[in-house]
């Protein structure tokens, strides 16, 4: 355990003090819902139970787990489920004492599961569980509980159930309903004026305080010996509990192997049911107190408690809501409180005994139909009322229905189908295109002469460039397949950006290769591009796609990894179609075509010949660095240079690539100032240098015929830049 500073032990002592006394009295009352339809002598042993399984889940959970102020104590879905089982049993006729054998191996092996659940790491995955399945379930516990309670408030025989209860006024008896109607009313009107005392502990007084008064009218009621309506003599105290714990131990020595399968299904329902349950209640915990629990490691210590109550005969439970939230207000603030608790319950057992043995049957009734009310979500009808939400309403709707009809394992399988198809049809109508851009729109990051710009926005209708977003899989594909069909025939190169894809399945995939072998019959090209080199599902895209022939079988389907680098290829097939020349292999250019190319003034360089310097940068050179001093113009005049800005460690921005007839480093000789950026010569590049301080030292007179061209090609370029900004806007 952690090691807290001595000031929080006062609030840890009182915290656990706090939640003793409210789970001890529902902790009795699951017990003895439990036990109750194995026969009437099960029920003093159901209340024991309860006890135990709140000393031993309160110093074992606590002891191994990593939340600070959860209690763990019985609980509603260990009731729901197990109750449910032990109805079953007595249907099939099993005896008393096998029947609780059973329901103790079910919180056994309930417990192993939730250690393996940790040890494997599915806690971090139960909250994944969607909201409506939870909802769903809660709910339906909650009228479990309700419709089990019910006859035990009517004071009916214990082997009547919801139904046949309701319908058998005569089987009724009054004394049960007034003690059931008191303690009701208590636990509802008592937390207006007291909330030092926990209100169930108030209203089970007021239940046994009605039963002794009834006792007037009736001394029969005073007598504890085989009477039904309380829970009678626990057969435990200071010295006979160590003879219970043995005679619990010696009933799970006797298992027959063979039941094994006949436990199985249940002890998996409530080990999931009981992990969620925790772990709802420790993301509570986190929010309130700004802390962050250990899902994995909450799970194994609660399937350690949950095992070691079921050896030592006590039931199963959880991380429990309400006396966590009492924990937390009086004080508590590690888990040390959770320890105290478990004490204090065991105290209860060893001094109380006696007097628990007269609390009603049908008090312990009424305390749970409010504790089985107010797990009834009953802000979920309000679904309905909202179209959005109405689909979500019918998931809660199945699986209250299924967990009251077949159980709650089915009930939650039910939500999860069903809560999966909500997502498959939100994700179906959500648009995966995000948008489209004409080719004439975007362009590659080489820098173009007006004679290549013509002839590229001449073009511009020949590619397209579709955005991608979101999830491509079944649901999706006629909408894929919708989306890019009307661009076979006017387009020669279709472009996938990728990029925003976070999902890829087979059937996708297959409109894709339907796409590409309509575009291949044209004689066109699908591209793609940006492609992720792993989506979330852990998927690496680009082998998928090259494994399902996509990439292999036609040299119509490319990929390239940036969008930069596909517009660049296909520009440079453009202007070849065009017959225009690009080969960065010719001879190297003089001023007067430089002059040309650049569109500037007869002259412009042909002027300043004597200050500039030819220069020749062999291939993966660099022409100049981030860092360095600026000042220098570089024409040129052959080959190809790559211009970058360095963002991180390994991480750069192209900025562009020049060519024959381009100048770059006109900002540094602008201002002078220090590169900002990389230059590298992607090819053997010859070029003329124009160095500032010798322009400024020369005075020459073609000073305003440079810098008006210098000012023309940028304008140029800007007004490209903005058209790109609003491409990317829109």
């Amino acid at each position: 355990m952690d090691k807290p500073g001595s000031a929080s032990w006062p609030g840890d002592l009182w915290g656990g003090l706090a939640a003793m006394l409210v789970a001890l009295p529902s902790a009795i009352a699951f017990g003895v819902t439990i036990f109750s339809p194995l026969g009437a002598g099960n029920v003093a042993h159901g209340a024991l139970a309860g006890i135990l399984g709140a000393t031993v889940l309160g110093l074992i959970a606590p002891a191994f787990g990593g939340t600070d102020r959860l209690i763990t104590a019985p609980c509603a879905p260990a009731a729901a489920v197990l109750v449910a089982v032990a109805i079953d049993l007595a249907r099939q006729g099993v005896g008393a004492e096998a029947g609780v054998l059973l329901l103790m191996l079910i919180g056994l092996l309930a417990g192993l599961i939730q250690i393996g659940l940790g040890l494997v790491g599915v806690g971090r995955l139960i909250k994944y569980i969607p909201y409506s399945v939870v909802c769903g379930y809660l709910s339906g516990v909650g009228l479990t509980i309700i419709g089990s309670q019910l006859p035990r408030v009517l004071g009916v025989p214990r082997e009547m159930g919801f139904w046949q209860a309701l319908t058998s006024p005569s089987a009724w008896h009054w004394q049960s309903i007034v003690v059931g109607a008191v303690v009701v009313l208590t636990m509802a009107l008592v937390p207006r004026v007291v909330r030092v005392v926990p209100a169930a502990i108030i209203a089970m007084l007021a239940g046994v305080a009605a039963y002794l008064l009834l006792g007037l009218a009736d001394p029969a009621l005073w007598n504890i010996a085989g009477n039904p309506l309380v829970i009678g003599p626990l057969g435990v105290a200071a010295g006979g509990l160590p003879e219970a714990l043995l005679r619990n131990a010696h009933a799970l020595g006797a298992f027959d192997p063979a039941r094994l399968p006949q436990v199985l299904l249940p002890a998996l329902t409530l080990a999931v049911l009981l992990s969620i349950d925790t772990l709802k209640t420790c993301v509570v915990l986190d929010a309130l107190t700004s802390t962050h629990h250990d899902p994995d490691r909450e799970l194994w210590a609660q399937g350690l408690g949950n095992a070691g109550s079921a050896l030592l005969g006590g039931i199963p439970g959880a991380g429990q809501m309400g006396a966590s939230m009492v924990n937390l207000a009086s004080g508590a603030q590690t888990r040390r409180s959770g320890l105290f608790e478990g004490l204090f319950a065991l105290a209860a057992l060893l001094a109380l005994a006696p007097l628990l043995a007269w609390i009603p049957i049908a008090a312990l009734g009424g305390i749970l139909l409010l504790v089985g009310y107010r797990m009834i979500d009953q802000h979920s009808l309000e679904f309905f009322q909202t179209r959005a939400t109405r689909f979500d309403f019918l998931v809660i709707v199945a699986v209250i229905v299924t967990a009251l009809t077949v159980s709650l394992i089915a009930a939650s399988g039910v939500g999860i189908v069903l809560a999966v198809g909500l997502y498959l049809r939100e994700q179906a109508r959500s648009t995966i295109l995000h948008r489209k851009i004409e080719g004439g729109e975007q362009f590659s990051k080489v820098v173009r002469h007006d004679q290549e710009l013509s002839i590229l926005l001449r073009n511009g209708s020949k590619t397209v460039i579709v955005e991608l977003q979101g999830s491509l899989f079944f649901g999706t594909a006629h909408q894929l397949y919708l989306a890019l069909e009307p661009e076979i025939g006017p387009r020669t190169y279709v472009v996938l950006s990728m990029r925003r894809v976070q999902f890829l399945d087979l059937t996708a995939t297959h409109v894709l290769e339907q796409i590409k072998g309509r575009l291949e019959r044209v004689g066109a090209y699908l591209i793609f591009t940006d492609i992720p080199r792993g989506l979330p599902s852990g998927l690496k895209m680009k082998r998928y796609l090259r494994d399902v022939g996509l990439l292999r079988e036609s040299g119509r389907a490319l990929a390239f990894r940036q969008l930069d680098q596909a517009l660049e290829w296909i520009e440079r097939q453009l202007l070849v179609a065009e017959a225009c020349p690009i080969d960065d292999e010719g001879p190297p250019l003089e001023l007067a075509e430089l002059e040309q190319l650049l569109g500037w003034k007869p002259g412009t360089l042909g002027n300043l010949a004597a200050l500039l310097e030819p220069r020749h940068f062999p291939a993966g050179s660099r022409v100049f660095t981030a860092g360095m001093p600026g000042g220098d113009l570089v024409f040129i005049r052959r080959g190809t240079l790559r211009v970058e800005m360095p963002i991180a460690k390994k991480e750069i921005w192209h900025i562009g690539t020049f060519g024959r007839g381009d100048f770059i480093g006109e900002m540094g000789f602008l201002d002078s100032q220090r590169r900002a950026s990389d230059a590298l010569a992607l090819t053997d590049t010859d070029c003329f240098i124009l160095s500032r301080a010798r322009f400024d030292a020369a005075g020459s007179p073609a000073s305003a015929d440079i810098f008006e061209g210098l000012a023309r090609v940028l304008a140029m370029r800007l007004r490209f830049t903005n058209k790109e900004l609003r491409a990317l806007r829109s």
